[in-house]
């Protein structure tokens, strides 16, 4: 644990020392010790591990690790204001600090650092017993999902919630909002951590800006962790880097939506190389967005459309009740039996036009086949649906039906 500016000031150095990766910095720690030890060796001591240039970048001051250090030990001190009665804690963990994440340890690639904003009291529920699973699942998928893509990551990920799973995404727009929100709203209050943010820039700023208030709500019932020090600008490479480290803290992961060349995927691969579970919600044929997930149950991915299929494959793991978690079908319930339809102010004309969406996506002219109605009328009876939550708009002008399950 870091428990003084020197401790920190040396572990930033070394994170910060040109040409030193994780690999590196691992191997160093598991010869030398901590990393003030490191920088009192000489050149020949360091050169019987790393190279000559890289003995020599070791011995010299990074620039700017003053800069960091000031703006790293200022952040720790300061206390994160939520605008709620829970409070947020602010740590910097090492690889050798007794809270890192042990299932991280288990990757090829654990960061030589974690900055970490929120329930940090609850770490050591991303550190189970050797012999146990963490209980987290990873819940991703695309950037731009379809209403119902964005429907089904709320809904699996409050169902999986519920059931004492934390849930980790990475704090994108579209499939990782819902899940982080679905999540929130379903946290079982006996698992503190509902749900955890992977981040690709640093803790001292939120990316996108337009979640800024669900970081905040993340930060009250869970964590926001990067491995990227703070003032770190949202840069590109950085977002798929991360994603190992939402694989590496889950027991699986799951697909919602994502096209055939997606970071998702990357993310899925990842979790498979570690050999965790796989699971994925198919899609429509007709939606680019379902491809990656198709693509996935073709390799040997668990084809799933309820959060209980995934509870039934974790019921091994401690405390969670997957018994209990029922959730429905998200594709074939029965009209009638949907209560946000009971309960809807539609009209029969505008349940008919519901029932000649089907479940695919679908353009207006073949809507328009389908129902007989005149344009206006059809538009106006796709305009009440859509301001009934009913149905929403996908790209090129199609329609599809949505499923809410609250």
């Amino acid at each position: 644990m870091i428990s003084s500016r020197e401790s920190l000031k040396a572990w930033l150095r070394l994170s910060l020392t040109l040409g030193v990766g994780n690999v590196t910095a691992r191997a160093l720690l598991l010869r030398f010790g901590l990393p003030e030890a490191i920088f009192e060796l000489s050149a020949a001591e360091l050169q019987t591990l790393v190279s000559g240039p890289m003995s020599q970048q070791l011995r010299l001051i990074p620039l700017g690790l003053e800069e960091a250090l000031e703006t790293t030990w200022e952040w720790l001190q300061t206390q994160a204001h939520l605008g709620t009665s829970k409070s947020a804690h602010k740590r910097v963990l090492t690889l050798a600090d007794k809270d890192y994440p042990s299932c991280l340890l288990l990757t090829p690639d654990p960061p030589c650092l974690l900055y970490v904003l929120g329930q940090t009291q609850h770490l050591h529920f991303l550190s189970p017993p050797a012999d146990t699973a963490p209980r987290a699942l990873a819940v991703v998928g695309s950037r731009n999902p379809t209403p119902q893509g964005r429907l089904n990551a709320h809904d699996f990920a409050f169902h999986l919630a519920q059931a004492g799973l934390t849930v980790v995404s990475g704090l994108a727009l579209g499939v990782d909002t819902a899940a982080h929100q679905g999540a929130l709203k379903g946290g079982n209050p006996h698992h503190p951590l509902h749900t955890v943010a992977i981040v690709g820039t640093g803790l001292d700023r939120v990316y996108p800006h337009q979640n800024h208030a669900l970081a905040l709500q993340i930060a009250a019932h869970g964590l926001l962790i990067s491995e990227y020090p703070l003032n770190t600008p949202p840069i590109t490479s950085n977002f798929p880097k991360r994603n190992r480290l939402i694989a590496g803290l889950s027991q699986g992961c799951l697909v919602v939506e994502a096209a055939a060349r997606s970071g998702s995927l990357i993310t899925a691969k990842q979790a498979l190389d570690l050999g965790k579970e796989v699971f994925a919600i198919p899609g429509s044929i007709h939606t680019t967005v379902a491809k990656g997930c198709h693509d996935l149950i073709k390799q040997g991915a668990k084809l799933v459309d309820c959060a209980q299929d995934i509870l039934e494959e974790l019921k091994d793991l401690p405390d969670v009740q997957w018994q209990t978690a029922h959730a429905p079908d998200l594709f074939n319930t029965p009209r009638e039996l949907d209560p946000f339809l009971e309960n809807s102010q539609l009209g029969t004309s505008s349940l008919k036009v519901l029932d000649y969406l089907g479940q695919d996506p679908v353009g207006l002219d073949e809507l328009q086949m389908r129902s007989g109605l005149s344009t206006s009328q059809l538009q106006a009876e796709l305009f009440q649906l859509e301001l009934n939550g009913a149905l929403g708009r996908l790209q090129g002008g199609l329609y599809q039906k949505l499923n809410p399950r609250r």
